[in-house]
């Protein structure tokens, strides 16, 4: 049995209350059930299709604004299923990214070829209409079975460079996401024992926590292999610009953000995020159950609200995902239940509280060198390819590098918007702070 459908049973005991097919939530967690749609059934669709299928060679050759031009403005209410609903929301997504970003200076009008059909499709899935995680990864994979985990047998639908490079840096966040899976059921069953105070609360805690500590390591394997297909040159100069988005993007050409043009003298500018690892539910539930707080100094959001960052990226997640996240909030956290251990008259914690908090600790610091491993990928793929000369398409590297303010670290931008490194040197620390129980 692949290791993302053991039954929840085995992993804490029982089921959680919480019903997870009202989230969206599936045996593969954040991921669906089953294989992504490959190809909009009806033939209606084949203009997208077809532009879709040859993103790469109209990017190199020029062309896909050209193309774009000449598509028709087709109708949303031939998709046949939510498969159909999300396979129209990435080829839409990969089409409008490219018509953005792929001349040599950014196109600020999305047409209403792809302004009006990518409105209504975003508005059913209830996410923005831009380039988002759940587009580049969450259902732009295929698969031979079900065991979503093993990236050889992994492939992606949609590609700006039809690059391994591209390729491999998306999957990899696929199977990351496969293989966190169970532990969603296994955390919520945790939260449900402290809240209804079930016998041996600090039994099935530990548990919970040292199988989470374990997923946090073995997800983090697997961010660990990003080094073995996707290479950092090919990635920042010629992937990275088409994930960007349109917020806080003056500085590549888009001062206003994106015209999005819905014909007869209607439409409106929006500015928004483009795609990013932050959007991914699987890492912010890790932070919501170990009650890591994020909201110390806007975390690297740039606009100054309350907000933090995390909690203004759940827009751009799936509107079921968003809402088990609040559920999920609403909980509790384990964090608030161990910081308040209770110790006996000697002044000390038994043994059964002692497993209890070092366990805790221990999924706290695998968080922390998750994310470490995280600024050091961003470190190789980022930081020091944006000091190398590209002998490539220059046109690509313009794109790319003016993504930050300067040259130095503290001044790149992320494709989600925020200061890069000091941004993710800060949910580092906060993760850090947390472990600390103080």
């Amino acid at each position: 049995m692949a290791p993302h459908v053991v039954p929840v049973e085995s992993r804490c005991g029982n089921k959680p209350s919480t019903d997870l097919k009202k989230f969206a939530v599936t045996r593969n967690g954040f991921l669906p059930a089953e294989r992504p749609s490959e190809l909009l059934s009806d033939p209606y669709y084949e203009p997208w299709e077809l532009v879709a299928q040859h993103l790469p060679q109209l990017i190199d050759e020029d062309r896909i604004r050209d193309e774009v031009s000449k598509l028709p403005v087709l109708e949303t209410h031939r998709l046949l299923s939510e498969a159909e609903w999300r396979r129209a929301y990435v080829v839409l997504a990969y089409i409008a990214h490219a018509y953005i970003w792929g001349g040599e200076k950014p196109e600020e009008i999305l047409p209403p070829q792809i302004t009006l059909p990518f409105l209504r499709v975003s508005s059913h899935l209830e996410l923005p209409p831009v380039l988002t995680y759940a587009a580049a990864n969450l259902w732009n994979f295929s698969s031979p079975g079900l065991d979503f985990t093993n990236l050889e047998d992994l492939r992606t639908l949609c590609s700006f460079t039809g690059t391994e490079s591209e390729s491999w840096f998306l999957l990899i966040s696929v199977a990351m996401e496969a293989k966190g899976a169970a532990i969603i059921s296994t955390m919520l069953c945790a939260l449900e024992a402290i809240k209804s105070h079930r016998d041996n609360c600090h039994g099935v805690l530990t548990a919970a926590l040292n199988d989470l500590r374990d997923c946090i390591c073995d997800v983090g394997v697997l961010l660990d292999r990003m080094y073995e297909r996707c290479d950092p040159m090919t990635f920042y100069h010629r992937i990275r610009p088409f994930l960007a988005g349109s917020k806080n993007m003056a500085a590549a050409g888009l001062p206003r953000g994106v015209f999005y043009d819905e014909g007869d003298g209607r439409g409106s500018w929006r500015e928004l995020r483009g795609g990013s690892n932050g959007q991914s539910s699987l890492i912010q539930f890790f932070d919501i159950v170990l009650g890591v707080d994020h909201r110390g100094g806007n975390n690297g959001n740039p606009d100054g609200g309350e907000d933090s960052f995390h909690v203004e990226v759940r827009e751009y997640m799936p509107g079921p995902h968003r809402r088990l996240l609040v559920h999920t909030t609403r909980m509790g956290s384990i964090r608030e239940f161990v910081a308040h251990l209770t110790a006996d008259h000697n002044g000390s914690l038994g043994e059964e509280q002692q497993r209890l908090r070092a366990a805790y600790v221990g999924a706290t610091e695998a968080l922390t060198e998750f994310r470490n491993k995280h600024i050091r990928i961003v470190t190789r793929y980022i930081v020091l390819p944006s000091r190398q000369p590209w002998n490539g398409d220059s046109r690509k590297q313009n794109l790319a590098s003016s993504s930050s303010t300067g040259k130095e670290s503290q001044h790149l931008t992320g494709t989600g918007g925020t200061s890069l490194m000091p941004f993710l040197k800060q949910v580092r620390d906060e993760t850090t702070v947390a472990g600390l129980l103080e």
